[in-house]
């Protein structure tokens, strides 16, 4: 019984791709700093984590679902759950409603704007899935939702929304765009036979890569900005430039003639992207 029920989550945990929380999870988390201007409270902190992880299974499991046929004709991702059949439609739905469930409840816990807001972001969050179907500027609404993370955060730390918190939100939408860029060059013929849109598909391999530097030179500077407006200290800049080493060793893996690397630039980098910002600001509130 235990041995089936271990199985089942980590089917679950598997569709919506858990370890991928590494993504938004660190700036959300930035933006508790910043907002508290140090450690935020450990209830904030609980419930900020907690609604982070319901927003972003919901998510994951919404697009999984809407995506189903898609994926099931993408040699890519023909091997997911769902196409597969391991976890079946109506599981899906009720997995997904539980974790919005969970975004609500988090929500109302941490103030009450959060609580009215959390229905937009379930919104911002259906609509993205559909996007692909019509615009190549799709990264930039995933990029969208994402930045709800450290908005979010902000609100359930001051119970305001406040334009400061933007130069970070707008980083995080073109630090994700520039890196959804990128994994979407593995779909380019696939997205090409089946008419759905990307940048990659818009704008070609070469062009594609080159828009991809410019939106994290771009992230890059909205973070400076951020560093500037709160006056943050030594170990944020210090911070920065670790960031720049990333985004820079990134590019340099990939290449329009060889994309073998993509797997370590799309996760592995951006992994250590989002943390090192986190890291850093959070020396700069301790030490």
């Amino acid at each position: 019984m235990m041995s089936a029920a271990l199985t089942r989550i980590t089917l679950y945990l598997r569709m919506i791709k858990f370890s991928h929380s590494v993504f938004a999870l660190p700036f959300a988390l930035t933006a508790a700093l910043i907002a508290a201007s140090g450690i935020p409270t450990f209830r904030q902190v609980l419930w900020i984590v907690i609604a982070m992880v319901g927003a972003r299974s919901g998510a994951m499991g919404l697009n999984r679902l809407i995506d189903r046929e898609i994926d099931s004709a993408n040699p890519r991702t023909a091997g997911r759950e769902l196409p597969r059949g391991l976890i079946g439609v109506s599981e899906t739905v009720l997995f997904i409603a539980v974790s919005f469930g969970v975004l609500i409840l988090a929500a109302s816990r941490l103030n009450p704007l959060c609580l009215k807001l959390s229905p937009v972001a379930i919104l911002v969050l259906f609509l993205y899935s559909y996007t692909k179907r019509f615009t190549w500027a799709s990264h930039f609404v995933l990029g969208l939702a994402i930045s709800a993370g450290p908005i979010g955060a902000w609100i359930a730390v001051r119970g305001s929304f406040d334009a400061a918190i933007l130069p970070l939100a707008a980083g995080v939408i073109f630090w994700l765009a520039g890196f959804d860029v990128l994994y979407a060059l593995q779909d380019l013929d696939f997205d090409r036979g089946h008419g759905l849109y990307s940048i990659p598909r818009r704008f070609g391999i070469r062009r594609s890569l080159l828009l991809a530097r410019a939106f994290h030179l771009i992230t890059f500077l909205f973070l400076l900005l951020n560093g500037l407006l709160f006056h943050l200290g030594t170990f944020y800049w210090a911070g920065l430039a670790v960031v720049a080493g990333l985004f820079f060793y990134e590019h340099s893996l990939i290449r329009e003639d060889d994309l073998s690397k993509l797997d370590v630039a799309f996760f592995t980098m951006n992994g250590y992207i989002s943390m090192a910002v986190f890291f850093f600001t959070l020396l700069n509130y301790t030490v």
